[in-house]
């Protein structure tokens, strides 16, 4: 089994501390900050293997980083959460080839959707190193 290390990088410290809270209860390895520059670090020396993200810190968006951190490591999952749900939005951060885009988790069924996104993406992770095909990412929570 690989190391579980999950990047969880959001300007606010509530939800950096809600989310790191979550991930090392489902048994992962956490990293949390509000830095791009830890960010850029921590995925060029491919310290983690996931990336939770909040749709701004450091001051900049997160949309618009996305293209630089698929261009250090191109088979990173990224899962997005922000409070942006546009049209526009959607179709961008898709093209950029994130794994999952979910709203800020406000209740326990948003943090399970969280957990579930987490979850899918270690999955996917494990059976590429397995020389197996990725699945589509199925969340649903009830």
């Amino acid at each position: 089994m690989m190391e579980r290390a999950i990047l969880i990088a959001d300007k606010d410290p509530a939800v950096r501390k809600q989310m790191a809270a979550l991930c090392i209860e489902s048994g992962y390895q956490v990293v949390a900050t509000n830095s791009a520059a830890r960010v850029l670090r921590d995925i060029l020396k491919r310290n983690v293997q996931v990336v939770l993200l909040g749709s701004e810190f450091d001051e900049l968006a997160a949309a618009d980083l996305i293209p630089l951190f698929k261009m250090l490591n191109r088979d990173l999952p990224i899962i997005l959460m922000s409070n942006e749900v546009s049209l526009a939005m959607e179709r961008r951060i898709r093209r950029e080839g994130i794994f999952y885009h979910a709203l800020k988790p406000l209740d326990s069924r948003d943090r399970e959707e969280i957990r579930l996104a987490l979850k899918c993406a270690f999955e996917e992770l494990e059976n590429r190193l397995a020389g197996g095909h990725a699945r589509k990412l199925s969340v649903n929570p009830q």
